[in-house]
């Protein structure tokens, strides 16, 4: 805990400042409110609500007068964010070895290895999938949290003994200046597809968010590069730090040299400084080849003895990832994050290179996200799968039909092995109905998520829990006739 006067030199107020909060909602009195512009929110909007919480001190970028209160402004409270957090938590990241991992695919799955293959006992992790060390797991409300956020998991980290922080770096948080205090020792990217052009308006304004990452990894650290994507020397002229790349040429610093994927592992033959390294990975699909390829030349960078890394391996588990579900039946269920038309693709590949008959698709898209991509959604879907299920997902102010109308608008006439079912619960128990013998059942968009935000608020959902709930009831139909 800090004193304003800690935090602000000559503001001529000694109050004990509790935490750092950008909402007024959460504010309670020691708090230190932050008048940020959110995307549709002026938070200078709200002062007086967070003065009926208790809250008696805010940064303002306005003109602001309130009685009673200790008022301080600064040129841009949004840009002000991150650094007072890094002061206020004592420079967390600056004793941390940060490890920064982006990408359009791949990043939870590479970051997610990449704490496994160091050991959670040494090395936290802030993502999609939530934070967490070898103590403790918590939730997360976005892949990249906001500054306030993010430097309280750092010093959570450091309090559990943690030595490594590996994060997943979004652009939308290079893009919202969430990560603009912050330097990086290693850093990765595992492949850039178009995405997220609702809020970078271009490809070229998403692509140069990514390469931000780059240009923050300090001089003396490492830029970890995929060889093999479209993008990698636009990537790699942004590189701060020494570069080491990944792919299947010769020339790269880990070679891919050959792998065979089956249904419950694949084996890989990895090159490294003239020696093969033959791995038996947990992880299946091609992609996963890359991201642990990824993930092992991080951690190699970072200084790790490879023997001690090549042990770890087998520990590997990437939750909401290619969760092929323990039904007892004649037909598969898998549930999966993928969500965008690249990640998409690659999974439905690797699905039909399996013993199947058929793949069956739930799957819908995010309201208030990017547009753009609906309908490439809607191509790979049906041009990969067997049969599509298009419903609501995460619709929020939306209407989900238009939604689902959006994704399959350059299907008609030309498709028919799609249908929409809005209700997502109703779409998963279709799917599992229509399942016959060697069939797999693809639920895809949110992994192991518990939410669905819907138009009338923040429902719990959870696509696990419905997909067995599903199954259980076909079960009691069948066993009843």
């Amino acid at each position: 805990m800090k004193t304003l006067e800690e935090l602000y030199q000559g503001c001529g107020s000694n109050d004990p400042i509790k935490a750092i909060k950008i909402n007024s909602k959460e504010v309670e009195e020691g708090d230190l409110f932050v008048c940020t512009m959110g995307v549709t929110a002026d938070r200078h909007d709200f002062i007086d609500d967070a003065i009926k919480n208790g809250c008696k001190s805010f940064i303002v970028s306005k003109d602001i007068k309130r009685d009673g209160v200790n008022i301080i402004k600064v040129p841009d409270t949004n840009r002000e964010l991150p650094y007072l957090c890094q002061k206020f938590y004592d420079y967390p990241d600056q004793k941390l070895k940060m490890i920064g991992i982006t990408g359009t695919d791949g990043k939870t799955s590479t970051a997610t290895i990449v704490q496994t293959l160091i050991g959670s006992d040494q090395c936290g992790y802030i993502g999609t999938n939530g934070r967490s060390c070898a103590k403790f797991k918590g939730d997360n409300p976005n892949t990249t949290p906001d500054a306030q956020l993010l430097y309280m998991y750092l010093d959570e980290f450091i309090k559990y003994g943690c030595k490594y922080t590996v994060m997943e770096a979004s652009s939308e948080a290079f893009f919202r200046g969430r990560l603009q205090a912050m330097t990086y020792d290693v850093s990765a990217y595992t492949n850039v597809t178009s995405e997220h052009l609702n809020i970078h308006g271009s490809f070229e304004n998403y692509l140069e968010c990514k390469k931000q990452l780059f240009k923050q990894t300090k001089k003396e650290g490492f830029c970890i590069l995929n060889k093999d994507d479209e993008y990698f020397e636009q990537m790699k002229s942004a590189c701060n730090g020494q570069v080491l790349t990944y792919g299947k040429e010769e020339d790269n610093d880990l070679q891919i040299a050959s792998y065979d994927v089956y249904p419950d592992h694949t084996d890989i033959v990895y090159k490294y400084k003239g020696k093969e390294l033959k791995i038996n990975s947990p992880l299946m699909g091609d992609f996963n080849v890359y991201n642990l390829a990824c993930a092992l030349l991080v951690v190699l960078a970072a200084g790790f003895n490879l023997d001690k890394v090549l042990e770890n391996i087998k520990n590997i588990k990437i939750e909401g990832r290619l969760d092929l579900l323990k039904t007892n039946t004649p037909y598969y269920v898998m549930v999966d994050y993928a969500h965008t038309p690249n990640g998409i693709a690659k999974l439905l590949q690797f699905v039909h290179t399996l013993n199947i008959k058929r793949s069956i698709v739930v799957i819908g898209q995010a309201g208030e996200r990017d547009p753009y991509k609906r309908p490439k959604v809607g191509n790979v879907v049906v041009e990969n799968a067997t049969h599509a299920i298009f419903c609501y997902e995460d619709p929020r102010s939306e209407d989900p039909m238009k939604i689902c109308e959006d994704i399959i608008s350059e299907l008609k006439n030309k498709h028919t092995n799609y249908e929409i079912v809005i209700d997502r619960r109703e779409a998963i128990t279709k799917a599992i109905d229509m399942a016959e013998e060697n069939d797999m059942v693809l639920i895809l968009g949110k992994g192991n998520e518990t939410y669905e935000k819907l138009n009338t608020g923040t429902i719990y959902f959870n696509d696990e829990e419905e997909a067995y709930n599903a199954v259980a009831k076909r079960k009691i139909r069948e066993e009843s006739l």
